[in-house]
């Protein structure tokens, strides 16, 4: 029977961060004999306080019973920080919620997020939905990044944009740390929202097609608003930094503002000025 993909996601989930833990770390003795990195089923087992044989059903994705106080063991265990809580959470106590919208529903941006968009004129900034599907953006976006209003409407997912666009490969100094960003928000959506099938079928043909989309999502990390500063090599104005930040606008349509301000200091925001007058 195929697994549900909650428990599938689960179990990919306490697998990874397991293997990411050191034994010397936590106390245990390394050994000789260890054929795959990280801890043991056992140890974590161990570390929690919970017997192995419940721990293992647990990261076989059997669906058993789990209480918080358990989970919090785990995660105490495995080290994970605030947003790896959550998505840990979301998906052992099956938090996730039922969307609220239709599969393929558009999702209208207000007229207050129109305004802040224009008002944001020289931080190029992208709106976008649970799905990472682009719904809004401003001209300094299409600017830096690629014009939007040429890509068709159901092709505008970041997540595939970033891998199917040979603008954002060459536009991004380190390609694969913008992409691992990216990729941490879309798991913390994909935590909370397990229950649409339209995300496994969508990674699913992203594994299918796209071997470092397979790679890049097996690492399973998570964050729900990184803060990073990134550097682009833009065609026309050079080297371009920007730091990152990613905001969520309150209420049902679940939207998220992802807003590049040039650093100060540099010279990003005068060069975005000519790109803009140009």
């Amino acid at each position: 029977m195929k697994q549900e993909p909650r428990l599938k996601a689960l179990s990919d989930f306490l697998k990874n961060q397991r293997s990411k833990i050191s034994p010397q770390s936590v106390g245990m003795p390394s050994g000789s004999r260890r054929r795959t990195p990280g801890l043991r089923r056992e140890e974590v087992a161990q570390l929690a306080g919970v017997s192995t044989s419940w721990y293992t059903f647990l990261e076989q994705g059997r669906d058993i019973k789990v209480s918080a106080s358990v989970l919090d063991a785990i995660a105490g265990a495995l080290k994970l920080n605030s947003d790896e809580r959550k998505y840990l959470y979301d998906l052992a106590l099956d938090n996730s919620f039922h969307p609220k919208l239709s599969i393929g529903e558009s999702t209208a941006i207000s007229p207050s997020l129109l305004k802040i968009l224009q008002e944001l004129k020289y931080c190029p900034t992208i709106v976008s939905d649970r799905h990472c599907n682009i719904i809004g953006w401003n001209e300094a976006a299409c600017h830096v990044f690629i014009d939007f209003r040429l890509i068709p409407e159901q092709e505008r997912n970041m997540i595939s944009l970033l891998f199917t666009k040979k603008e954002f490969r060459s536009l991004a100094v380190n390609w694969e740390h913008f992409v691992k960003d990216y990729l941490a928000i879309f798991r913390t959506y994909y935590g909370q929202y397990v229950a649409d099938p339209w995300y496994p079928e969508f990674i699913s043909h992203m594994e299918s097609n796209y071997l470092d989309f397979r790679q890049l999502w097996n690492q399973s990390e998570v964050s729900e608003a990184p803060e990073v500063m990134v550097e682009f090599r833009h065609a026309k104005a050079g080297k371009m930094v920007f730091d990152l930040s990613s905001l969520q606008a309150k209420g049902e349509s679940d939207l998220r503002l992802s807003i590049y301000t040039p650093v100060e200091n540099s010279s990003t925001e005068m060069k975005l000025r000519k790109l803009l007058e140009g």
